[in-house]
């Protein structure tokens, strides 16, 4: 079993839930006290949130690359950035080390095709909504995004930030982003993608009304994959 490395803490919410789900998908495949070999560097996110807001993407990117570069050193085979709106930096931590980094975006874009998804909605940050990086990557597989407005993707954003990354769910956020995915419906979406790793805390992604890929699970699957190759 080859060791999978996670920059986590981006937030700590949807770290836990990779490694719960990583552990869990390697016991489902291995069968009997089996469990993945892991290891875990998680950032404070507080002061990545704040570089985030002042769009300096070059100190992220610092900050992830020296990341990489420990879990490296820790015996890491691959690694995984557990947040979709820090594969902005993706390149500087791929560039940093010698181990493969397992982009999100291209999971995500396998299970959508598995899904027969060909026009997506992505709910996520405003940053990977409104930036390119995310939808290109799905768009270099063959699926078309779809973003809500302008003022659901502040609300949603939000959302995000206020409420999931601190472990707060509601039932009117719930309500919200269920009417975004209408909206996205109405407007020829045949599928949903959760392109921020703390959606599916707030929404089943079996309860939706199209189908639907959590690009935390699908990055987690990838990664067993990998690891159990």
């Amino acid at each position: 079993m080859k060791t999978i490395g996670l920059i986590g803490g981006m937030s700590a919410e949807s770290t836990t839930v990779y490694y719960q789900l990583i552990n869990r998908l390697v016991r489902e495949r291995l069968g009997g006290l089996h469990s993945a070999q892991i290891a875990l560097w998680s950032l404070d996110f507080a002061p990545v949130a704040e570089l985030q807001a002042k769009d300096d993407w070059d100190a992220t990117g610092a900050i992830l690359a020296d990341t990489a570069v420990r879990l490296e050193g820790a015996g890491a085979d691959c690694l995984l950035i557990c947040a979709n709106t820090m594969h902005l930096n993706y390149d500087e931590v791929a560039g940093a080390t010698a181990v493969p980094v397992i982009h999100i975006a291209d999971a995500t874009g396998a299970a959508l095709k598995a899904a027969g998804v060909k026009k997506a909605l992505l709910l996520a940050t405003r940053f990977t909504m409104e930036k390119p990086f995310y939808a290109e990557r799905l768009s270099a597989q063959g699926i078309e995004t779809l973003t809500p407005d302008k003022a659901d993707r502040d609300a949603l954003h939000a959302i995000i930030y206020d409420e999931l990354v601190v472990g707060v769910i509601t039932e009117a956020s719930k309500a919200a982003v269920l009417a975004m995915i209408d909206k996205g419906r109405a407007a020829g979406c045949d599928g949903i993608v959760f392109a921020c790793t703390e959606i599916g805390l707030l929404l089943d992604v079996n309860a939706m009304p199209l189908p639907t890929v959590d690009s935390a699970v699908a990055h987690c699957e990838a990664a067993v994959s990998f690891a159990l190759a």
